[in-house]
């Protein structure tokens, strides 16, 4: 007789059916487990004996197999060793044959029988739910799987007496309450930054609208600073939000005690981050920063000193929002549409746009293109706003703190984002759609510009040689200078504005 548990394996963050058959038999004594497991699927025999033991039931003196259907997807990971353990449990009669038919089961044991926290129990808890199954994980995940549904049937033991005691009715657990992260603290707040009025109200446009930013200015600046404020001035996620980012970091295992942050994503890798660490990959195809990034901000500061390379992966996440990872046996695909916001020097010595500095390097008109050169033009075309965020003076620091922070920032970035709502609902659109993110079709619709800003936008795209890309994500920015401006026709003005942000790049000066 075979026993069968249902449990999942993880593709991006889809959860693919597993059936686990145990089948116990007569023969030679054995313990062995089949379908294409990895490393830590192989070693779930032990931590399974023990668990069992621990619990008080002995393995019989037979050939216990254990097959993980279907056979040719790979198994990676430790969440098999509970559902494996409640199979083999079920073989023996220590649990009701038909207990465990409803659910789908997925938790890491320890050697005493107590069960551990493991990753990607939320989307896992949403897949069993569009099966009409329960769930069975561990108590650590209980929160994070209750969030799936609220009629879900979640059982989160944290051992596996207690479970086996919960079948037999002698324990009844109750299900878990889902639950948000408590806030690690207040934000920071744009009233912080003294001076910096022009970068200020870029970083007011790119929130409104969900634009990407590059600012260029010497150290010190305050670029750091603002690029910090950016969550305080986002709008709050939206359920569905919530859900897709939580899906995100469940599989990296990146929520804890299994309650999720209601939190935009900020994410700051370093200059020194690699390929696969910065777009995913890896053996197993893990997730990268611009998918931990997902509906939030990644940050890249002093953009010149990542990798030519590394930065040029980002250019298809940028304009698809998404990440595909090719693999010879697999490929698997994240969401990975986040807000882009860079900061960096004008040249290595950080001083060449300083009046009467002379770089060490050689004209600073050579030493800035040649460390501008490491960001590529394709890169550059993607950022909607580009400014210079100039050296703040002892007479700025000085002064009192400005009047307007971010609470007041953010209301008007909130009222922009509702007119953008409802403008795209009224087309079919999502409700997390952006001036900066839908379809060029849809924004040559609702940024057509009047006669004055046509006749502008014209002689523009000549003068600056702007690309189609170019030419429609000014189009993107006006029309959020617009939505701030509560108008619903983009004006001449707002076309000036949108232009100014986006300047020409020069071409390297050789040696």
């Amino acid at each position: 007789m075979v026993t069968r548990v249902a449990t999942v394996a993880f593709e991006g963050i889809e959860a693919r059916a597993v059936d686990v058959q145990v089948q116990i038999a007569p023969g030679m004594v054995a313990f062995n487990v089949v379908g294409l497991p990895d490393k830590a699927v192989a070693e779930s025999r032990e931590r399974v004996r023990s668990a069992l033991i621990a619990s008080g039931l002995a393995l019989p003196a037979k050939r216990i197999t254990v097959n993980l259907a279907p056979a040719d997807l790979p198994k990676e990971g430790s969440h098999y060793d509970l559902p494996i353990a409640l199979g083999v449990m079920g073989a023996i009669g220590a649990l009701p044959a038909d207990a465990l038919a409803g659910y789908c089961v997925l938790g890491e044991l320890a050697l005493d029988g107590s069960l551990t926290a493991v990753a990607g129990v939320l989307p896992a808890a949403m897949a069993a739910n569009e099966r009409g199954l329960g769930l069975i994980c561990p108590a650590a995940c209980g929160p994070e799987a209750a969030w799936a549904a609220g009629d879900m049937d979640v059982l989160a033991p944290r051992s596996l007496i207690q479970l086996a005691n919960h079948f037999k009715g002698s324990q009844v657990m109750a299900r878990p309450l889902a639950a948000v992260a408590a806030s690690s603290g207040v934000l920071p707040d744009l009233r912080d930054i003294k001076g910096q009025e022009g970068a200020k109200r870029a970083l007011e446009i790119a929130a409104a609208g969900g634009h990407n930013l590059l600012m260029n200015g010497p150290p010190g600046a305050g670029k750091s600073m603002l690029a910090a404020r950016l969550p305080s001035i986002l709008p709050a996620l939206s359920p569905r939000e919530l859900l897709e980012v939580s899906m995100i970091q469940s599989v990296a295992g990146q929520i804890k005690g299994g309650a999720l942050s209601n939190r935009r994503p900020f994410r700051q890798p370093h200059h020194s981050a690699s390929m696969a660490a910065l777009v995913g990959g890896g053996i197993n195809g893990r997730p990268g920063e611009a998918s931990l990034a997902h509906g939030g901000v990644l940050f890249l500061d002093e953009l010149p000193e990542f990798q030519p390379q590394v930065l040029d992966s980002l250019r298809q996440p940028m304009e698809t929002g998404e990440v595909m990872i090719a693999r010879a046996n697999h490929r698997v695909t994240y969401p990975a549409r986040f807000q882009l916001v860079a900061a960096m020097n004008p040249c290595r010595c950080g001083q060449a746009l300083e009046p009467g500095y002379a770089c060490r390097r050689g004209p600073n008109e050579r030493c800035m293109a040649q460390y501008g050169a490491r960001i590529s033009g394709p890169l550059l075309d993607r950022i909607d706003l580009r400014i210079e965020a100039g050296a703040v003076t002892a007479a700025d620091l000085i002064l009192p703190p400005p009047t307007e922070g971010s609470r007041e920032t953010a209301a008007s970035v909130a009222a922009a984002r509702e007119r953008q709502t409802t403008r795209y609902a009224e087309r079919g659109l999502g409700a997390a759609i952006t001036n900066a993110t839908c379809p060029v079709t849809v924004i040559e619709e609702a940024a057509a510009p009047d006669a004055d800003g046509t006749a502008l936008i014209r002689d523009a795209a000549e003068t600056m040689r702007l690309s189609a890309r170019g030419f429609h994500r000014t189009l993107r920015v006006a029309r959020t200078l617009a939505d701030l401006d509560g108008e619903e026709r983009v004006r001449r003005v707002h076309l000036a504005e949108a232009l100014s942000y986006r300047a020409r790049v020069e071409k390297p000066v050789t040696a």
